[in-house]
């Protein structure tokens, strides 16, 4: 990821060097940038954002369909070739669209033709914000919708990855809205207090129920995790598991169990529908029972 630029830099760079540092914001259409030249300074990253926005919005249908054939299919023939932006690159390999089985690139062959059948432009999502199975979903539901909607829902999707965007490169005092936040803690409620050191996995639930794992961690003397599970950008949209490792735990505590226990491993699985949505997903445990809820 290239070095913030400071948005104080950006303000008073000749206009060569604004284009040039904010030409891929909106894929391969450095004049979403040009538009903007003329009005700076601008107070703020969301200033920046909101007037790029309103220049794509009043560029006309033509221009902005051409914006739209400007992205690369999503795990397409560019992708395999290794000849997608930097940022392109990035932003599929984030849903793991790089790490493909060939029944999955069937399956993203075979809508991208349909789409492009139907719309004559890319199918155009955010990845940052979704999983490879939502992702899937999205392909099959937008496939419903007429023309007119699928050009303002692919607007609105380019608009959301031109913001992760800026949001990376530029730094400024304000952030953009556009991080979510997973997290847990274990309660053990037999005990009657935090679960320290138990080992938990937090999994992606795929296509076939194939499960990646996100990231191993371990509770730490308040029974939570030292970082949120996931945190500093948007939770992708999907199915999850959580699976901790309580059957040590409660040895360890020289609670009389039996053998096997009957709580070895509990398995907590749950969807996120909202990527910049806050969930906090806790365990609630006894070596003889768990329950959990949805926190923020």
């Amino acid at each position: 990821m290239p070095t913030p630029l400071s948005l104080d830099t950006l303000n008073a760079v000749d206009a060569k060097d604004f284009v040039a540092a904010l030409g891929g914001i909106f894929e391969h259409s450095p004049w979403a940038a040009e538009a903007v030249v003329e009005a700076r300074p601008f107070g703020s990253l969301q200033a920046l954002l909101d007037a790029m926005v309103a220049a794509v919005r009043a560029a006309g249908p033509e221009r902005q369909r051409a914006l739209l054939a400007a992205h690369p299919d999503l795990a397409g023939k560019a992708a395999r070739a290794g000849t997608l932006t930097a940022a392109s690159t990035a932003e599929q390999a984030s849903a793991g669209l790089d790490r493909l089985s060939e029944d999955e690139h069937a399956a993203f062959h075979r809508l991208n033709d349909a789409y492009q059948q139907k719309y004559g432009i890319p199918f155009i999502v955010c990845v940052r914000r979704h999983t490879k199975a939502s992702i899937l979903t999205q392909f099959e539901r937008r496939l419903a919708n007429d023309s007119a909607t699928e050009h303002a829902t692919a607007l609105d999707e380019v608009f959301r990855i031109a913001a992760l965007r800026l949001d990376q490169l530029v730094a400024a005092p304000d952030r953009l809205p556009l991080a979510g936040r997973l997290s847990t803690h274990v309660l053990d409620t037999h005990g009657g207090t935090p679960a320290k050191g138990i080992p938990l996995t937090l999994f992606e639930i795929g296509p076939g129920d194939a499960r990646r794992v996100v990231v191993e961690t371990v509770t730490n003397h308040d029974g939570r995790t030292d970082a949120p599970l996931i945190g500093g950008r948007p939770v992708p949209i999907g199915t999850y598991e959580l699976v901790f490792a309580v059957g040590a735990y409660f040895t360890a505590r020289g609670v009389p169990l039996a053998d096997p226990p009957f709580l070895d491993t509990v398995p907590l699985r749950f969807s996120i529908a909202e990527a910049e949505g806050h969930y906090h997903v806790p365990l609630l445990v006894t070596p003889w029972s768990f329950s959990t809820y949805r926190g923020s």
